[in-house]
C-alpha cells in the first residue's frame, strides 16, 4: 500500500520556523516530482513548492526566500523548511508526488479534484498566530 505521511506541523508565532517532512512507504520518490501544496481556510489548494530529482526547485512568490524544499531519496523523504512564518501561511500542508494532469503538474484548485492526481499525504496543520 502506498502511503505518504507528513510530519512537523504545529503552531508557531509569526517569525517562527517549522520543518515539514514527507516520508513514503510502499512507494519510491526516485525519479518523481516531489511537491508541497497547501490549503488555507476558505481557499483552494495551491502548489507552493516542488523539487525534481535533479534538484530543480520551484516556489510561489509568496514563499520565496522563506521556504526551502529539499530531498533525501536515500531515506525516501523530502522536506519543507519554513522560516519567517506569517499568519497568512496558516493552512493544511500536503505533500504529494507526480500530480500530473494533462501532462503537467497540477498547479492547484479544488483539493478533492487534485487528490485524484498522483499520490498525496493526508496533510498536516500549520498555524501561525500570536
Amino acid at each position: 500500500e502506498v502511503q505518504l505521511v507528513e510530519s512537523g506541523g504545529g503552531s508557531v508565532q509569526p517569525g517562527g520556523s517549522l520543518r515539514l517532512s514527507c516520508t513514503a512507504s510502499g512507494f519510491s520518490f526516485d525519479d518523481r516530482e516531489k511537491i508541497w501544496y497547501r490549503q488555507a481556510p476558505g481557499n483552494q489548494c495551491e502548489l507552493i513548492s516542488a523539487i525534481s530529482d535533479d534538484d530543480v526547485t520551484f516556489y510561489i512568490d509568496s514563499v520565496k526566500g522563506r521556504f526551502t524544499i529539499s530531498r533525501d531519496n536515500a531515506n525516501n523523504t523530502f522536506y519543507l523548511q519554513m522560516d519567517n512564518l506569517k499568519p497568512e501561511d496558516t493552512a493544511v500542508y500536503y505533500c504529494a508526488a507526480d500530480t500530473y494532469f494533462s501532462g503537467s503538474i497540477w498547479l492547484g484548485g479544488d483539493c478533492l479534484r487534485g487528490r485524484k492526481f498522483g499520490y498525496w499525504g493526508q496533510g498536516t496543520q500549520v498555524t501561525v498566530s500570536r
